[in-house]
Parts: C-alpha cells; sequence; structure tokens
C-alpha cells in the first residue's frame, strides 16, 4: 500500500491522478576501482522504494505530500489515520508498514505482540528493535506515542536490520520518526523492473520540476552541475533520491537549502570518471600498504617464538583499542575477504570484556593471570594476563572538556559516514553533565570552529550545531588537529579529563598528510595534556594506518564505528572506560624463567612492543587505561621438554655460558612487573607480580580463558598464521561456546554467528 503524509506528518489519499512532482530512489555505495575493472565489473543494486512529492490546493492552503511505496502501487489510496476508528498506534501503523503485524491471545483487550513477517528469531523472543527518532526504546514507550505525532515509520527486516543496528536487530527494527524528531529515514524497495522510458522520466522529472531554486546535485558521492545531470545516459542509472527541507540541511547543511538531488549510477563512479580519470590511473602505490579498494594497513609481521636464555624479556604498552574487531565485522558482513593486516589480534580479544575483580585499595588496577593449554597445539601452553582498571562512579568523574574534531570534507558524503557519525555523536552529547563542555572543530579544504565551547547542559545547542554539518571539499587534517588541540588547550581543565575527539574515514590529502606527518604532529600534540579518541567510519576509501598511529602516539585510543550499535557500545555504555583515563603510559616487561620456558611468543601486539631498555624510560609513551576497562594478553609458551617444530635451540657456544641454576626460583614461570603514570603525571609507578608454574587442564580453565584463547585462534586463522596447526573454524567455534558467560548484549553470541561465516 501507498503511504503519503503532508510535511506536518498527517496521512492523505493519493487515489486521484495528480501529476507527481518528483520521484526519489535511494542509491548504492561506490568503490573505486580502474578505469578497465569500472566497465567490467557494476555494483549489485540494493532494493529501493520509490518516493515521490506533489503539491495540491484546497482554496487558500497548499498541501506538499510524501509518498512512498513499491513500484506500481504509486496510485492506491489509503486512509488518513486519524480518521479510522481505532486509536491504537500500533493498530494503525500495521495497515501501513508491509511486514508488522500483531496479534492477541485470550483477552481481546489484553496487549497484542509486535512480531515481523519473515523474521527468524534466534532466541524464543521475537520482539523487535524499536527506534523512535534514532533512540532504542522499549516497547512500552512504543504503543505510548501519540499516532499524530508520527511523521514517518519504516520497517528493516534481514540484512537490512543487521548491517545498521547489528545483532540487536536480529528481531528486525521499527523506525519511527516522529515531529520532534531530527532524523530523515527513507523507506528502500526494488526497481530492478522499471523500464527506460520510465527511469527517462525520473531523470527529466528531478531536472525540470524543482521550480525556482536551482537544487544541490550530488553524483556518485561528488557534486555536480545540473548540465551534468541533464547530459546523463539514462542507461546508466541505478537510483535517484530527492531530498527536501530539514532532511537535506541535516545531511548537506545550507547547501542543501533548496534540496538535494542524489544519483548513483550503476558503475558507481560516473562522476569520478570526469573528474579522477587521469588522476587515479596515476595515484602513486605505497608498496608498505595494502591496498583493499583504496583503504590502507600498515603491513606487520607476526611474533616469533623467542629463547628465554638469551631474550629472557619481553615489554610492551598495553593497547586498549578495539577498531581491528569491528573492522573485521564489517568485511565479514559483507561477505569480503579480511585484508591479513587489518588483523590486529590484541584489539580482537580485547573488544570483549571480561570478569577480572576490581583492584583493592588505592591501587588503579588489578593483575590477574591463568595458565593452561594452548587450544591450537595441545603440547603447548597458553599464559592470559589481565588487567582490570578501577571503576569510578559518574558523579565522581572529573569535569570534561571536550573538543569534537569532525572530518566534512567530501569523502564522508556517504551515509556510513557523516550521517552516522553525527547520530553517534549525539549519544555522548547526551551523557554530558553541567560541569562539562564541548567544542567543535572541522574540516575539509581548511579548518574552522563552528561552535566555541558549550556548556555540557546545552545540549540542544550542541545537538543542532551537528545537524547543520554537511561534506564537501578536500581534507586538511593537520589543520584541523592543529586548531582542535588550541581550541582545548584555551579552555583546559586543570585536573580534568581533556580530550580531543577525531571522528574521520582518515583520508587526509591536504598539507602535511602523510602517516609520517601525522605522527610528528602527533607526538608534538600530546606534550599538552590533552588525550586523544579517534573514531573510523566508512569504507572504501578508509585508512585505518594513519587512525593507529595517531591513537597509539597520541595519548589515545581508536574504533571503527560501523553501525549505531558499535557506536551505543562504545560512546555510552562504555563510556567511562573509553573516556576517561585512570592510568596513562601503560607498560608491562614479563621475566621468563628458563627452567621451564623453553620459549615463548606474545600474540598480538606487534606494533605495541617496546625495547627492554624503554619499560623503566619516563619519556617513552605507551596506552592508557580507562575506568572500568579491562586489557588482556596471551603468551604461547612451549614448556622445556617438550618437542616443536616451532622452536630450535640455541648452538652450543664455547664462550658465552648461561647456566641455569634449577633448584633457585623452580615454583615460577615467569615475573610480570607493570609502569603506569597517573593521568596528569609524569613519573611512574611499579608494581611486580609473581606467576607461579601451575598449568591446569583446559576443561577446567575458566570461561573467559577459553573465549579470549577462541578470539585469539580466530584472528590467527584470518591472519592465515604458520604458528598454529590446526585452522579449524569447527573446533574455534566449540570452544567459543564453552567461553559463554555474562554475554548480556549478545557480543559473543555475535562472534561465535562470524566464526561460522568464514570457511
Amino acid at each position: 500500500m501507498a503511504v503519503a503524509t503532508t510535511i506536518e506528518g498527517e496521512y492523505i489519499d493519493n487515489k486521484d491522478n495528480e501529476a507527481l512532482e518528483e520521484v526519489v530512489v535511494t542509491g548504492y555505495g561506490t568503490q573505486k576501482r580502474t578505469k578497465e575493472k569500472r566497465r567490467k565489473k557494476r555494483a549489485e543494486q540494493e532494493a529501493t522504494i520509490a518516493f515521490a512529492k506533489r503539491k495540491s490546493r484546497d482554496g487558500d492552503k497548499q498541501t506538499t505530500s510524501y509518498v512512498s511505496a513499491p513500484k506500481g502501487e504509486l496510485d492506491k489510496g489509503i486512509e488518513p489515520l486519524e480518521d479510522r476508528a481505532n486509536t491504537s498506534v500500533i493498530q494503525s501503523l500495521q495497515e501501513e508498514i508491509a511486514g508488522l503485524n500483531t496479534a492477541t491471545e485470550g483477552d481481546p483487550s489484553a496487549n497484542s505482540t509486535i512480531v515481523l513477517r519473515g523474521i527468524g528469531t534466534i532466541s524464543g523472543n521475537a520482539e523487535p528493535l524499536f527506534i523512535v527518532d534514532g533512540v532504542p526504546v522499549d516497547e512500552a514507550t512504543f504503543r505510548n506515542l501519540n499516532q499524530n505525532d508520527i511523521t514517518s515509520a519504516q520497517v528493516l527486516k534481514d540484512a537490512a536490520a543487521t548491517s545498521i543496528y547489528g545483532n540487536r536487530g536480529a528481531n528486525g527494527v521499527i523506525v519511527i520518526t516522529t515531529t520532534k524528531g531530527t532524523t530523515l529515514n527513507l523507506n528502500t524497495a526494488a526497481l530492478d523492473n522499471q523500464s527506460d522510458s520510465e527511469k527517462r522520466a525520473l531523470l527529466q522529472g528531478v531536472v525540470t520540476t524543482r521550480g525556482n531554486s536551482t537544487p544541490l546535485y550530488i553524483l556518485d558521492g561528488m557534486p555536480v552541475d545540473e548540465e551534468t545531470v541533464k547530459n546523463m545516459n539514462v542507461n546508466d542509472v541505478a537510483n535517484i533520491r530527492v531530498i527536501k527541507d530539514a532532511g537535506a540541511t541535516s545531511l548537506y547543511g545550507m547547501r542543501g537549502s533548496n534540496g538535494v538531488v542524489v544519483i548513483k549510477t550503476k558503475q558507481g563512479e560516473y562522476a569520478r570518471e570526469i573528474i579522477e580519470e587521469d588522476e587515479e590511473e596515476n595515484e602513486p602505490i605505497d608498496p608498505s600498504k595494502i591496498q583493499v579498494d583504496r583503504e590502507s594497513y600498515n603491513m606487520f609481521e607476526e611474533n616469533q617464538f623467542e629463547n628465554p636464555t638469551t631474550n629472557p624479556l619481553s615489554t610492551f604498552s598495553i593497547d586498549v583499542d578495539n577498531a581491528s574487531y569491528t573492522n573485521i565485522r564489517r568485511f565479514l558482513n559483507n561477505r569480503q575477504k579480511v585484508p591479513k593486516d587489518a588483523v590486529r589480534v590484541e584489539e580482537m580479544i580485547n573488544f570483549f570484556k571480561y570478569d577480572y575483580p576490581q583492584p583493592k585499595g588505592k591501587e588503579p588496577f588489578s593483575i590477574n593471570t591463568e595458565y593452561s593449554d594452548a587450544p591450537w597445539n595441545p603440547d603447548h601452553k597458553l599464559l592470559k594476563i589481565g588487567l582490570k582498571g578501577k571503576e569510578i562512579p559518574m558523579d565522581e568523574l572529573p569535569a570534561s572538556n571536550f573538543v569534537f574534531l569532525i572530518d566534512v570534507s567530501g569523502s564522508m558524503s556517504d551515509d556510513n559516514k557523516l550521517p552516522l557519525l553525527k547520530q553517534s555523536m549525539k549519544l555522548l552529547v547526551n551523557q554530558m553533565r553541567r560541569e562539562d563542555k564541548i567544542a567543535i572543530v572541522v574540516y575539509a579544504g581548511a579548518a574552522g570552529l563552528v561552535l566555541p565551547s558549550t556548556n555540557g547542559s546545552e545540549k540542544t545547542k550542541i545537538i543542532d550545531a551537528l545537524d547543520e554539518l554537511s561534506a564537501g571539499g578536500s581534507t586538511a587534517g593537520g589543520e584541523g588537529i592543529e586548531l582542535a588541540y588550541k581550541t582545548a588547550q584555551e579552555n583546559f581543565i586543570k585536573g580534568g579529563n581533556n580530550r580531543v575527539i577525531l571522528a574521520t574515514d582518515g583520508d587526509f590529502n591536504v598539507g602535511d598528510s602523510s602517516d609520517r606527518d601525522m605522527q610528528t604532529l602527533i607526538e608534538e600534540k600530546r606534550q599538552s595534556g590533552v588525550f586523544l579518541t579517534c573514531l573510523g567510519y566508512g569504507m572504501g576509501n578508509y585508512k585505518d594506518s594513519k587512525m593507529e598511529i595517531l591513537a597509539d602516539k597520541g595519548n589515545g585510543n581508536y574504533a571503527y564505528i560501523d553501525n549505531m550499535q558499535e557506536a551505543d557500545r562504545f560512546l555510552q555504555k562504555e563510556f567511562k572506560g573509553s573516556m576517561y583515563a585512570i592510568a596513562k603510559d601503560v607498560k608491562i616487561q614479563i621475566e621468563f624463567n628458563p627452567n621451564h620456558v623453553q620459549s615463548y611468543r606474545l600474540i598480538g601486539y606487534e606494533n605495541r612492543k617496546l625495547r627492554d631498555q624503554d619499560f623503566e624510560n619516563d619519556a617513552i609513551d605507551a596506552g592508557e587505561l580507562g575506568s572500568g576497562h579491562t586489557v588482556t594478553a596471551l603468551y604461547e609458551i612451549i614448556p622445556v621438554g617438550v618437542e616443536s617444530d616451532y622452536f630450535t635451540p640455541d648452538t652450543k657456544l664455547k664462550y658465552t655460558q648461561q647456566a641455569k641454576e634449577k633448584n633457585k626460583y623452580k615454583d615460577e614461570l615467569a615475573t610480570v612487573k607493570l609502569r603506569h603514570k597517573k593521568p596528569d603525571g609524569n613519573k611512574s609507578t611499579e608494581t611486580e607480580l609473581v606467576i607461579e608454574n601451575k598449568p591446569v587442564e583446559l576443561d577446567e580453565a575458566s570461561a573467559d580463558f577459553k573465549f579470549a584463547a577462541s578470539v585469539a585462534w580466530f584472528g590467527l586463522k584470518l591472519r592465515d598464521s604458520e604458528l598454529i596447526p590446526s585452522k579449524s573454524s569447527k573446533k574455534i567455534k566449540k570452544l567459543a561456546k564453552e567461553g559463554i558467560k555474562n554475554d548480556t548484549d549478545g557480543y559473543k553470541a555475535e562472534f561465535i554467528r562470524l566464526v561460522n561465516m568464514v570457511q
């Protein structure tokens, strides 16, 4: 059934034959390829629904209406909601939304059960996720909505739901926008059966029915003039979308005040063929980076086994980043091969939280160890070392001075970039207190301050500033960083939480923009006492290598936001751990006892390894630990007496004799030392713990040990590690299932689903 509404949200009849002013079709993301490959491979179209806008008059009153429906149903009439006999928002929406079904058992006056037809549920609970004005709500809130406040409703099912909302959308999603809402949600449905004449009419319509004001034209993600659109071949057009009024300005700012026509072609690169053809052919390739479309990842070699006789110490910085896991999840959910160097095993392990005890007394963190079998090689052992940061109550957290540094360049125009960024940042804004403050700096071809430091109680003002942002231009990332840190220092809170929050796809291309340039700049800025959080968005041209360097070298952390579920996890549920450091420059050094350890290797942390002498050097930067955060590291150990293909004993030397004292420290496996500074301190404090040589059987190991080991195993499999003899997804999944515990948000269950997707 077609759905027509006025701007005010009133549903209207569409039975007459008035001409439709505009037709709207949503689009498909693009990938950058060489010209030859673009012509050979066309992007698959996603399902769309046509939108149409029309105007009619009743005396002096003009009515503007929007129609959304599958092709061929735009001329079917409907009855206005407010004129119906029933008053239930659920019953009203059931008649309007395909796929929404309600049922009442027993007492007819009882609440009905809400389900989405065609949804298979993992658990016994088939209740969909309810989103009202971009915020998840419970069923009771949804039921109590006033139907006259609703301006639009949308049902997402299957891949459409989980691609945006993750596993929380497994039972489908009902998205409602009210008259008070700030988001624009467009329905979509298939246009595959449109004839060329129909497409030609649609394309002609968007350039002849616009009135006296020229809209903004976006072709394959790039602004173009009207002449380019008029000269397009209709056979090249895949989708067209017309965005008006608040929907246009919320996505494109003042540039969209006359409306926006978004066109995407079957090739997905029509505009770039015109503008970038020569540039793309001659673009230099950096041999040190893996190229995935235009994504880049730093290459690194997996840690090898070390001999404790010659290398008794292992030193590294903690890493609380977890961007690698969400990026891997994005690849797998899109059915794409995961680039080897996109896999950082430590970030996969640390995406998940483990049941470590709170620290005692005034200690900022607890240290926990466990020793058992390596599941991929039963002859080897696995040592788990876990830290747990002290949990600080919200009302005891220091005041925050946040500067949002937001990339609004042309590369951020895709739906999973700036639009997702703005919605996710609102989650952070909503947690601000009166004593907190936020400033907003943006950068494209140049950098600018769009919101001076503003009190956290003025949430509407801050959100309005976010809504005004639009994408366009090149990317002067270095200039943006300079201005953001300058703003943070001007509003510095002594003893407070001073932090720049950088949100970007990392595609810097103006000024000093190389990885080395960014490293030099951020190392200078970290001396200011301002921390850094990097939030990555988007795909296709994503620059993971740059984001990782910024976070690693700038007293910071790094997350990849692939959907609103991840934004909710990192920016809301784990807000204190993500945004409030309780310790900085946290380093770990382990000395292994050669009486028990023939060889060892650190799993992951390849780009976090330090020289042994750096451990006591307070000038050397290391990772930060947030409130309530957990950090886990795993060592694979070859015990003394075990023959292994992965270890070659040292050649016996005549002049260098390193005798083992077998009766000394005979019960000790290793000694672990940690050093850390207070968030505003410059001098480190050292903690030491002895690990006993008391392994337990894998069956008797904790759930946390089993799950962390399964995640590491899966990461090593994705990297195609030569150091694990078994790469069975079935065995990985079995171990992970044994380790599921306290999985209230379903992240561990989602991990098992991802394992199941890999051969």
